[in-house]
C-alpha cells in the first residue's frame, strides 16, 4: 500500500530541492505505514490511505505548537491524527467497506530545527528527516512513546523502518 500524499512546501528546506523531499517522503511514510499497519496486525489492508505532510519553517511551527501544545517554541515534528483514541481495526474496516480513502491525519515539520537537530547530533539530514516523518505517521496511526513500554514499541518501529530505507539505528550511539 502507498498512502496518498499531500504536501506542502510553502519555502525551500535547505539541502532538499521538492523533488528530494518528494521521494523521502513518499519513502519514509510507505516504511512508517507498512512496519506500524504490520505491528498492528493489519499487513493485509489495501483500502486507500492519506495523510498531510507540511513542510514549514520554525516560525510557524512555533506557533503551532503554542496553539495545540501550550509550548511557545518550535518542535521537530507535530502530528494531528484523525482517529485519535479510535480502534484502528474499525478504522480500517470502514475504508475497505466503502471504498473510500482513509484519512490518517496531519504532520507539521520545522525545517530549521530538524537541520539544527541533525547537525548536533552528527546525522545525515535525510536520516534525520526520514526518522521523523516515520516517528509522525507512527503516531497518526495510534502509536505513542508516553508509557515505557509504549515507547519501546514505538522505537523498535521506528528501528525497522529506518532500516528497511538503508538508514542506520536513530537511537544508536554512531552518528549517521
Amino acid at each position: 500500500m502507498r498512502p496518498e500524499l499531500i504536501l506542502d512546501v510553502p519555502a525551500a528546506w535547505p539541502a532538499f530541492s521538492d523533488d528530494d523531499l518528494v521521494t523521502l517522503t513518499d519513502r519514509a511514510v510507505t516504511a512508517a505505514f507498512h512496519v506500524g499497519l504490520e505491528s498492528a496486525g493489519f499487513d493485509h489492508w489495501e483500502a486507500d490511505a492519506a495523510l498531510s505532510v507540511a513542510f514549514l519553517d520554525d516560525t510557524r511551527v512555533a506557533r503551532l505548537n503554542a496553539d495545540f501544545r501550550a509550548k511557545p517554541e518550535p518542535t521537530n515534528v507535530l502530528s494531528w491524527p484523525s482517529f485519535e483514541g479510535h480502534d484502528p481495526e474499525d478504522i480500517m474496516e470502514q475504508g475497505q467497506a466503502d471504498g473510500s480513502a482513509v484519512y490518517w491525519g496531519d504532520l507539521a515539520l520545522a525545517g530549521e530545527t530538524v537541520f539544527r537537530e541533525a547537525l548536533a547530533q552528527e546525522k545525515a539530514p535525510d536520516a534525520h528527516l526520514s526518522h521523523l516523518i516515520i516517528h509522525g505517521v507512527l503516531h497518526l496511526l495510534g502509536f505513542d512513546h508516553i508509557e515505557e513500554d509504549q515507547a519501546e514499541l514505538m522505537e523498535g518501529l521506528e528501528r525497522l523502518a529506518m532500516r528497511d530505507l538503508g538508514y542506520p539505528d536513530p537511537y544508536g550511539e554512531s552518528a549517521e
